[in-house]
């Protein structure tokens, strides 16, 4: 009959740059698709160079390489008889374009550059590529010597047209303009086009996956028609991991997808289409039909091509898929290990080495690193052999397979507890237990001798020894004592894993876990240059309260009963003497001055609703209501962005992470905001306190102005700034330090400014001034700017 085709979109794990690695793993795409029986093959975008070369675009090699490796691909026996296209960067007449090139048995037929740039979240695209907006024009490409000596072609087409068939019409979008208000996808199906095939570079993030299923089945509902969505998979050298999840739509319905998370390098998914179907769904979309009369007729590319065969009666269609997505807690347990064993095994590491305090947060790292080893067993189990070169290579050992998760979680991972004198006995047995029920090259450390080898120095040096607060110390005094353990561990923790394989007698290094979640960063909680400082940190773009909940699946999933105690304990960091019964002085939450639910609902309302201190409190003041009066919601608000800004220089040197979280602060590129901010927000909050007047007509907050007389001499030092921005520099420092100065021999330094008594306030706010004078204009607070 001629009318059922075979199609097959491809998830690839490509890496930036390696092109001889991503001309096999295409090149293998091509051939599975083929013994598979597709007529046809679909590729992720710029699967021939990497989707994360960034500023490599810029280099005119990056662009001759890509046309190398596709020449390779275009002239492979592989390509004979089949209809193939390929996401690869061109440059036409000195611009720039992200494109998806379609050959069909060695004859270039068709380059479509993208027309919808991608900006937001982690993209910025717009910086190596531009957008075609010559909507159904062509223009003629002079195609490279090296292709033209090889196939004698001269010219392709270059815009936005399509590829027809001898029995249907393809038409293309790239990655992004799936997403946009103005999709092309329309458009196209009311010219006529009954394959929509996008080829894309779309990213995790946790409670996501769905998103592009959604899209693509809408796609097909609304136009009618097939669409055909191929993504990248895996760490290609930046900090996302790409989704997987290749798919294909046929009217409204999803009747293949691809796994979201897996150690496969290439994975084909294929579905047979009655492109009757397609037909008589449109057909019977009255509107569509009338709208379709009446469209703008697309530029068509014929390639003489039978996609199809005429004995095809008896061939079935794919039917719809049933798809059951990931929990939550899945995806933490799949994507970070995947990522981290991209990571690893690009890297030419042996290994990792994490400091194991038994608390939340390395425990998480831990499990997701065990989990890694899982998939790496269950790989090796169903035949994968490039997973078992890599491992084999990693471990340096030619003849080694991997049958227990454990046994290779022994030799992949060192775990360390790194004690001191106010280590508690609890922590200790539960990181023991843990990396006892992981199966990793576990060991225990004192680092007391080493913290104590610097009070001495300093004591040397000053004749000082500075002692805790609970010793009778100031808040600097305290501060630094916690600070030296943090800064000794982690300078311990690369010893190690320097030389842990070494002591083994294995060749290579490891690379250093971090620690910190997705809240403690946002809130600066950490200290830099600690153990949270490390190479890489699979937990670092996951919230507090998602990591509880995955250790509490992680602990079912994989038979680790100690999480439990691990769940139940209080966070804490332990750097602080223990009270005189064994129990704990400092905890986490207290110390922050708020909790890790609070510290989420802040970040999303930072990031994923733009909010200022002025539009958080005004959204919290009503969803608090029934808890806390507008006066709390406020100071809760104000202390939050106090940290916030104090602590912001520390994104600067967070450790690389996966992305995972919508609300993730890392400046790298996701969250593009200063690290020096005005700590005091003195607008800002004055426009708090304001609306907390209205709803409080007899509250006097907290937060009020300071007026000098005109005539006093203004100091020309904000003294917001006297506040070192680097005060918190600390996991551990108490809520108090934040806020407070801490000046000369005082331990509580002089009161914050939001706390200073009120000496007249102007009703506008602000103060008398002389005009025109630097250093004499007063803010909201009455401090000089």
């Amino acid at each position: 009959m001629g009318r059922k085709i075979t199609v097959a979109v491809t998830t690839l794990n490509q890496w930036a740059l390696d092109f001889e690695g991503n001309l096999a793993r295409i090149l293998q795409s091509i051939l599975e698709a083929k013994d598979m029986g597709a007529s046809y093959r679909t590729g992720p975008e710029l699967e021939v160079c990497g989707y994360s070369c960034e500023d490599h675009f810029r280099e005119p090699d990056t662009f001759l390489h890509s046309w190398e490796t596709f020449l390779e691909i275009m002239m492979s026996p592989f390509c004979e008889n089949m209809l193939v296209d390929v996401g690869m960067p061109v440059m036409h007449q000195n611009v720039a374009y992200n494109c998806r090139v379609v050959f069909f048995n060695r004859k270039l037929l068709l380059i479509r550059p993208k027309m919808a740039i991608c900006d937001d979240g982690n993209y910025r695209e717009s910086r190596w590529f531009t957008a075609w907006t010559k909507a159904q024009k062509t223009e003629e490409y002079f195609l490279p010597r090296l292709i033209t000596q090889q196939t004698g072609q001269e010219t392709v087409p270059f815009g936005d047209a399509v590829i027809a068939t001898r029995e249907t019409c393809i038409g293309y979008e790239i990655c992004e303009e799936l997403w946009n208000v103005h999709s092309k996808h329309i458009e196209m199906s009311l010219s006529g086009v009954e394959l929509i095939v996008n080829g894309s570079g779309s990213y995790m993030e946790l409670r996501k996956a769905h998103i592009t299923n959604d899209l693509i089945c809408n796609a097909s509902f609304k136009a009618g028609g097939a669409y055909l969505f191929s993504n990248l998979r895996g760490c290609d050298g930046q900090r996302v991991y790409f989704n997987g999840c290749s798919a294909i739509a046929l009217n409204g319905e999803l009747l293949a997808r691809g796994k979201q998370f897996a150690l496969q390098d290439v994975e084909v998914i294929l579905a047979t289409i009655d492109l009757e179907e397609i037909r008589a769904y449109r057909v019977s979309l009255r509107s569509r039909c009338s709208s379709a009369a009446r469209s703008v007729v697309y530029p068509r590319i014929r390639c003489d091509f039978e996609m199809s065969t005429h004995d095809d009666i008896l061939k079935s269609p794919t039917p719809p898929l049933h798809f059951t997505y990931s929990t939550p807690e899945e995806e933490i347990a799949l994507g970070p290990a995947c990522w981290l064993w991209d990571y690893l095994r690009r890297s030419g590491q042996g290994g990792f080495f994490l400091p194991l305090s038994g608390g939340v947060d390395s425990s998480s790292s831990a499990a997701i690193v065990y989990s890694m080893c899982r998939q790496i067993v269950e790989a090796v189990q169903h035949g994968d052999a490039q997973v078992l070169y890599d491992i084999r290579k990693i471990l340096a050992d030619s003849d080694y397979t991997p049958i227990n998760a454990a046994a290779l979680c022994n030799r992949l991972l060192v775990t360390c507890y790194m004690g001191s004198v106010n280590s508690s006995k609890e922590t200790r047995y539960r990181a023991s237990q843990l990396a006892n029920q992981l199966g990793s090259y576990h060991i225990e450390i004192s680092i007391d001798l080493a913290v104590n080898a610097l009070l001495g120095i300093f004591n040397a040096v000053t004749g000082l020894t500075p002692v805790f607060r609970m010793q009778g110390g100031c808040a600097r005094q305290n501060l630094a004592l916690q600070n030296i353990q943090s800064r000794i561990r982690m300078v311990l923790a690369y010893v190690f894993a320097q030389l842990m394989l070494w002591v083994r007698n294995r060749p290579g290094g490891l690379l250093v876990l971090g620690s910190s979640n997705v809240d403690e960063s946002l809130r600066g909680y950490l200290t830099k240059y600690d153990c949270s400082s490390a190479d890489i940190n699979p937990i670092g773009g996951i919230s507090k309260t998602d990591l509880l909940r995955f250790l509490g699946y992680a602990k079912k999933k994989f038979n680790l009963t100690v999480l439990e105690s691990i769940i139940d304990a209080p966070p804490t960091a332990e750097l602080e003497p223990l009270l005189e019964n064994g129990e704990l002085l400092q905890t986490d939450e207290e110390d922050m001055g708020m909790t890790y639910s609070e510290l989420s609902e802040y970040g999303r309302l930072r990031k994923q609703f733009f909010c200022g201190p002025y539009s958080m409190f005004c959204r919290l003041v009503a969803t608090w209501k029934n808890d806390l009066s507008p006066k709390e919601v406020a100071e809760k608000v104000k202390h939050f962005f106090r940290c916030y800004a104090i602590n912001r220089h520390k994104m600067t040197v967070l450790t690389p992470s996966v992305h995972a979280e919508i609300y993730s602060p890392d400046d790298n590129r996701f969250d593009h905001r200063p690290f020096l901010y005005r700590a005091n927000w003195s607008w800002q909050f004055k426009a708090i306190d304001d609306e907390v007047d209205k709803l409080q007509p007899v509250y006097i907050p907290l937060s009020t102005q300071l007026r000098l007389n005109s005539g006093e001499v203004l100091p020309l030092v904000d003294t917001s700034t006297q506040q070192s921005l680097h005060m918190d520099d600390s996991k551990h420092s108490s809520s108090m330090s934040s806020v407070s100065l801490d000046v000369g021999a005082s331990t509580a330094g002089p009161p914050c400014i939001d706390n200073l008594e009120t000496q007249g306030t102007k009703p506008s706010g602000f103060s008398k001034v002389h005009v025109n004078v630097l250093g004499k204009l007063k803010d909201r607070t009455g401090i000089p700017v």
